[in-house]
């Protein structure tokens, strides 16, 4: 989502030259993941109303910060046979309940939120959940090959 922020908000610090994966910073899903969740705590949730303290508000921030969370777990657990793609299997569930929960928020309360940005988000979300569904093909293939 950098077009709406302006520029990363993770950033590179630290990054590797291009195509080096060193830690989990280093992958685009990881960091679009997380400029999403700054996203929606600064600009969704906020502008919520109070009776979606414990349903929507709550679900909605407990997804999105779960999937930065899954990709850094996994990629720690990355030596383990299934342990990786595990994690990125959750973060995939993660952004779509995400999608879901942001659809919620367009459909429930289109006066309170801006619909430009939930289709943005929306749509960032989703290339979120394909790039965490390649990841895990990716990862299927090269444990296979370094067999």
């Amino acid at each position: 989502m950098r077009s709406a922020l302006g520029g990363s908000e993770t950033g590179n610090e630290g990054r590797s030259e291009k195509g080096v994966i060193k830690s989990y910073q280093d992958l685009d899903v990881y960091q679009n993941s997380y400029t999403g969740m700054l996203e929606i705590f600064r600009k969704i949730l906020p502008k919520l109303p109070k009776e979606e303290k414990y349903d929507l508000v709550d679900q909605l921030r407990r997804s999105c910060k779960a999937i930065p969370r899954l990709i850094a777990e996994g990629h720690s657990k990355r030596h383990q046979r299934r342990g990786f793609q595990k994690y990125i299997d959750d973060a995939h569930a993660e952004s779509n309940e995400t999608i879901v929960s942001l659809n919620q928020v367009k459909d429930l309360y289109p006066t309170v939120e801006n619909s430009k940005l939930l289709d943005e988000l929306i749509d960032f979300y989703d290339k979120i959940s394909r790039q965490l569904f390649n990841l895990g093909k990716a990862w299927v293939t090269y444990r296979r090959e370094e067999r």
